[in-house]
């Protein structure tokens, strides 16, 4: 679900897209997946029921479910320099700056974050709230948990779907500035499943938002 505000961020700012934000290493990086123990040579069975169970338990990346970890493994392989770590801090980064691009109404900088068919869902819904005279005073209060659910790779495209639990003050004021929903006091949970996109190994360093829905 996508509310709406006027915490206006600098232009130039979003205009930066998500260079550099979603997997640039930084020197303070985890380290990627490590193997399938089933993937190591010269192991033996009860060595790599060992291994996995020991994998499980020290893996500090609390941030991927299991069934992304092979996507991401893949994505890893693809391009090395990927480190999970940055990419979720940017993928945080990019959700308010498109939330709080959409809720101005700043279509220009949405199409530098987002892929054609999400600005054109978003363009749709910002010429709506301007027929209709309203505008958007809404507030990403934060961000409880950003979590990788989903990672795909096809070809060189990787996909990385990310799970975003929020807390959003949502405001709706009509053309004379009057509140006629929502309430800056009072925050609510609201819980966004994105999709990045990105080709792997391209000189183009920005993930895009392919896709957005409801979790």
């Amino acid at each position: 679900m996508l509310y709406v505000v006027v915490f206006a961020m600098i232009a130039a700012f979003v205009a930066l897209r998500l260079y550099g934000v979603l997997g640039k290493r930084t020197g303070h990086e985890q380290q990627p997946l490590p193997r399938a123990a089933e993937d190591r040579p010269g192991a033996t069975p009860l060595a790599r029921t060992v291994e996995a169970v020991a994998e499980t338990r020290e893996r500090t990346d609390r941030n991927i479910e299991t069934k992304a970890e092979q996507g991401i493994r893949a994505v890893v392989a693809g391009e090395p320099g990927f480190d999970v770590a940055q990419f979720l801090s940017g993928a945080k980064s990019a959700y308010r700056m498109v939330l709080e691009a959409f809720w101005r109404g700043d279509e220009d900088a949405l199409a530098e974050l987002v892929d054609p068919d999400v600005r054109a869902a978003f363009a749709e819904a910002i010429a709506m709230r301007r027929e209709a005279g309203e505008t958007l005073d809404n507030r990403l209060v934060t961000i409880e948990r950003a979590v990788i659910a989903d990672a795909q790779v096809s070809g060189r495209e990787a996909r990385i779907t990310v799970r975003f639990d929020a807390d959003i003050a949502a405001v709706t004021r009509n053309a004379e500035g009057k509140v006629i929903a929502g309430s800056l006091t009072d925050a609510v949970d609201t819980h966004d499943v994105w999709t990045f996109r990105r080709t792997l190994k391209s000189a183009d360093p920005n993930w895009t938002l392919a896709d957005t829905d409801e979790a």
